[in-house]
């Protein structure tokens, strides 16, 4: 008996018919169907994203007016010009100073911070530079460093913490009264006649601000008689509130001016004593030698005192704008160390701790390990970011300082539409800094397929 032969079933079956898989349509149909859904976003990355690197190429071959082949001239210009050996530079202290501190910091404050009473509170803060824009934070930054501590919080702060523990006196501006006798040179104020030991000479200055005038400051007394080693005499402010008086002479009203220094200067420009003016302004040089000399008030006397530090100025502008950064990103870094904490397995730190280990311990041997890959991540990305670093560097230095600071995206800039007029050096650098960013978004992506095989 013969078994009669089974009909295939089903669509497309038979001769001639696709064998279709039983897993679905192949994966060719797949990109089909997928292709117009996907078309949309390959044509606007094509747009913003391929075509705009494609002609920077291009166009880094060209001269600066575009219309001639420069070949790789702009490329030999680039690594021979001064301007961009300080942005290449610049570019590196950034990369291993502001990625560093920024996890560091972060790092400190996700561990930190979980056993803080306030840590919500104080993680908000942390991370609230983040809501400024990068244009915002460079204003607040240049004008909290200004130099000025009229103007700039850092060096008012400074200057306040100075003057509680250094006593010097300093009267910016103070001038004498030339028909008495006294002259002024490169800010010292000098006696325009020689004096012997055993003499008196009185300073009367004008030009004090009254909030120079320490509080210390009392009513000027007249000198004390001198004996014949040593000269004598009263510094003070000839100046009576109001109005009135005679020009010169101590009378009330008149206050001695402390803290100013008196040298004794003989004939042959050597400073042979000198003494320190009291509360109420009266000096005492003793001591001397017989011979004739010459009175001076030193111009340190006269000058604006201790101001702070340059902060903005070419040697610090860079630790400047670093900082600036680390105040807006040590707070993303922050949160994003927090959250892969958060999803660690505690019950590891826990058993560490059972098995006698420290705080110290646990977190280097467990804690760190666990929190490698969201590190790796945050420092990578961030490296990233400071390759780029853009508008700190352009908005925080003043112009004398601005080439000191300068970085590569900076330069790109400058020499493309700052005033350079030059496309094609500026294609180069964007190019350059394309290389420079590449292998950080390489690493990011394959950390990113790795923890998604996982």
């Amino acid at each position: 008996m013969t078994t009669p032969a089974v009909a295939p079933v089903g669509p497309g079956a038979g001769e001639g018919g696709s064998r279709r898989s039983p897993l679905g349509p192949s994966r060719s149909r797949k990109l089909l169907i997928a292709l117009p859904f996907l078309a949309p976003a390959l044509i606007l990355l094509g747009a913003l994203v391929l075509y705009p690197i494609i002609y920077t190429i291009i166009r880094s071959f060209f001269n600066a007016d575009g219309d001639g082949f420069a070949g790789l001239e702009n490329y030999a210009t680039m690594f021979t010009n001064d301007s961009t050996f300080t942005a290449i530079r610049n570019n590196i202290i950034w990369v291993l100073v502001a990625p560093v501190t920024c996890t560091i910091l972060g790092l400190i404050f996700a561990v930190l911070l979980e056993r803080i009473k306030w840590s919500t509170a104080f993680k908000l803060i942390i991370f609230m530079p983040m809501a400024i824009s990068m244009l915002a934070a460079g204003v607040i930054f240049r004008t909290m460093f200004q130099e000025s501590p009229n103007l700039g919080v850092v060096n008012a702060a400074l200057v306040g913490i100075n003057s509680v523990f250094n006593d010097d006196a300093a009267y910016p501006g103070a001038n004498p009264r030339p028909e008495l006798g006294l002259a002024e040179s490169a800010g010292i104020i000098t006696t325009e006649q020689t004096l012997t030991a055993g003499t008196e000479q009185n300073f009367p200055l004008v030009g004090v601000r009254a909030a120079n005038v320490p509080e210390s400051a009392v009513q000027a007394q007249d000198a004390v008689q001198p004996a014949a080693d040593q000269i004598s005499g009263t510094v003070f402010l000839d100046v009576v509130a109001g109005g009135g008086g005679t020009n010169g002479e101590i009378e009330d009203g008149k206050q001695g001016l402390p803290g100013i220094r008196v040298d004794a200067v003989s004939s042959d420009g050597t400073i042979a004593a000198s003494a320190e003016t009291d509360e109420t302004g009266r000096y005492l040089i003793d001591a001397l030698p017989a011979g004739e000399y010459t009175l001076a008030l030193p111009a340190a006397n006269f000058d604006e005192g201790y101001q702070g530090v340059s902060w903005l100025s070419s040697a610090l502008i860079t630790g400047v704008v670093i900082l600036s950064y680390v105040w807006i990103w040590a707070g993303f870094a922050m949160v994003m160390i927090a959250s892969g904490l958060s999803a660690t397995d505690r019950s590891l730190q826990e058993a560490a701790r059972m098995d006698g280990a420290n705080e110290w311990q646990v977190f280097r041997r467990v804690t760190a390990p666990l929190l490698s890959p969201v590190i790796v991540v945050v420092f990578v990305t961030l490296i990233i970011n400071v390759l780029k670093i853009f508008d700190l560097v352009y908005v925080i230095p003043p112009g004398a300082s601005k080439p000191a600071a300068n970085v590569i995206a900076v330069e790109m800039w400058t020499v493309s539409f700052g005033g350079g007029n030059n496309q094609g050096l500026g294609s180069a650098l964007a190019i350059l800094l394309l290389l420079l960013v590449l292998p950080s978004m390489v690493i990011n992506v394959r950390r990113f397929r790795e923890e998604r095989q996982r």
